[in-house]
């Protein structure tokens, strides 16, 4: 028994090394290439819109652990003190973010940050975070504390028990049209059937996914 723990602990340690040398690798090559990119979306960004080009929110990462993510900025200035004042002037908006933590046509947002959305451009500075070891290219999507203590709440011990990713299953399902539910077993499903070769595959199909915008706003 205990010989069979120890291998199964010595499989499980090999595979996280694997998927950490492959996010290293995937994510380093990116930002290099990227780089001219990255540097147009911050001049739109600083260029039509008042505030920082670079937006940071705290979420919840593996094990509970909180970290920054960084995105590009899409909203306008003092976005999230806007937010209740808008829920509380629209209920259907109110019932919305309830249902899935997102306004489909959130007045909060920029034009040029619309345009970020719908490509998920907005999202790329999320591979520094995968350097730094709080994200995974692939993996349950980082989510807020009130999400978990909300929505997720006991199956947050085993989705956090995986790093969270930039991309994964929720991406290639349907993304911002799903609710909060369907979201969290979608995650669970993630964490059942990770693997390398599952991560490729979501990979893949992140990439038709971008190509057609589904479900992105």
């Amino acid at each position: 028994m205990a010989r069979t723990h120890r291998c199964f602990l010595q499989t499980s340690w090999l595979k996280d090394q694997s998927k950490r040398a492959f996010d290293l690798v995937f994510s380093l090559l990116l930002l290099i290439i990227g780089s001219p990119l990255f540097l147009l979306i911050a001049i739109g960004v600083y260029s039509t819109s008042r505030g920082p080009i670079i937006h940071k929110q705290i979420r919840i990462g593996k094990k509970g652990k909180p970290f920054y993510l960084y995105k590009f900025r899409t909203m306008e200035k003092n976005a999230e003190n806007l937010l209740q004042d808008l829920l509380a002037k629209n209920e259907s908006w109110k019932k919305e973010w309830q249902a899935f933590c997102k306004l489909k046509n959130d007045p909060r947002i920029t034009p040029f940050g619309r345009f970020l959305r719908k490509t998920s451009l907005d999202e790329l500075p999320q591979f520094w975070n995968v350097l730094w070891g709080d994200l995974s290219v692939v993996g349950p999507r980082p989510m807020f504390f009130h999400e978990i203590e909300e929505y997720v709440k006991e199956k947050a011990k085993k989705i956090l028990s995986v790093k969270p990713g930039i991309t994964g299953i929720w991406q290639v399902s349907g993304r911002s049209l799903l609710s909060m539910q369907e979201r969290v077993l979608l995650e669970e499903q993630y964490v059942d059937r990770r693997s390398f070769f599952f991560d490729m595959k979501l990979i893949g199909q992140t990439i038709k996914v971008l190509v057609f915008s589904k479900g992105a706003y």
